[in-house]
């Protein structure tokens, strides 16, 4: 039976990972970092390791593969041990050990466990989907450079006819000031002219009309006739504090229409006035005592209107 895939689906999960009888492997986090030499840009991982002084069994490998395969622990406790035990005679022996995977094992001249990680996996979760890629270098071009070389091989030459024009611009920007000064100048003098005419149009008219005005007023060439004087007695309502209102309406000629309506009934109905919310408001009848005021509610309410109510100003 081999081990090798449930040692990398275990070393995606923890850190160490020992195999009974045969040591442990480890990993450990690595930050990203860039090769200079290469120009590679290689992202965070995990590097595994290995280490043949722990060999005791701390039960993570055994119990997961016992899980996975639908085995008692015993059983495949002792299935590794006889793995760990076929391991370490193959090295003895000078052969090497592939797993794949996580990496290569053989002995030294020493006779000491050596361990080649395998570089193609990285073990770090967090940095799934990244690999390493190669930056290569931005090489800028030095533009200034560049047009001083230009300038140094190409001479400039400015030729008589050349500086004749160039000499002749400034002459041309003076015309045009003058051009565009003289141009206000006789827009603006327009302008006031047309003004004063219009003015002075108007108040002809003014002076027509009052002419006009004088010729229709009545002169008497005598005396005035004098007539008896008329006395005429002019009675006002006077309105009481307490208003029974009928309505408030947004347009005035509503609220008037009500009031005829209102007093086609018998009302003494009237237009009060806009209240504070800008409604047009209208009175069936207005009463300075208020039980007076409250008694004539009762009657609309009953005859006219349950939505009557009394208004009262101070």
């Amino acid at each position: 039976m081999r081990i090798d895939s449930y040692l990398e689906k275990l070393l995606f999960e923890y850190n160490c990972v020992v195999v009974p009888g045969f040591g442990a492997f480890l990993a450990h986090g690595k930050s990203a970092e860039i090769d200079l030499t290469t120009n590679t840009l290689v992202p965070p991982s995990k590097v595994i390791s290995f280490n043949a002084q722990l060999t005791k069994n701390d039960g993570l490998l055994v119990s997961h593969i016992s899980k996975e395969k639908n085995i008692g622990y015993e059983e495949m406790l002792k299935e590794v041990e006889n793995i760990s035990l076929d391991w370490n005679n193959k090295l003895s022996k000078g052969e090497s050990i592939e797993l794949f995977g996580i990496g290569k094992l053989w002995h030294n001249n020493e006779h000491k466990i050596q361990f080649q990680p395998e570089e193609k996996i990285n073990f770090l979760t967090s940095s799934f989907g990244l690999s390493a890629f190669a930056a290569t270098p931005i090489k800028r071009e030095v533009i200034k450079e560049e047009v001083e070389e230009l300038e140094e091989r190409i001479p400039f030459i400015i030729t008589p006819e050349k500086r004749e024009q160039t000499s002749f611009r400034p002459w041309l920007k003076y015309a045009a000031v003058i051009l565009l000064a003289v141009s206000m100048g006789v827009t603006s003098y327009r302008t006031y002219d047309d003004l004063q005419q219009k003015e002075v149009a108007a108040q002809q008219d003014a002076q027509q009309e009052v002419s006009r005005l004088i010729q229709e007023a009545t002169f008497f060439e005598s005396s005035p006739l004098e007539l008896p004087a008329i006395n005429l007695s002019v009675t006002k309502k006077k309105r009481g504090h307490h208003h029974i209102i009928a309505g408030a309406f947004r347009e005035q000629q509503n609220a008037e229409k009500r009031v005829g309506q209102l007093k086609e009934k018998g009302y003494n109905a009237f237009y009060l006035g806009v209240n504070k919310y800008g409604l047009h408001q209208v009175a069936y009848d207005s009463f300075e005592d208020p039980q007076k005021a409250l008694l004539f509610l009762r009657k609309v309410k009953v005859e006219d209107s349950r939505d009557a109510w009394m208004l009262s100003e101070k």
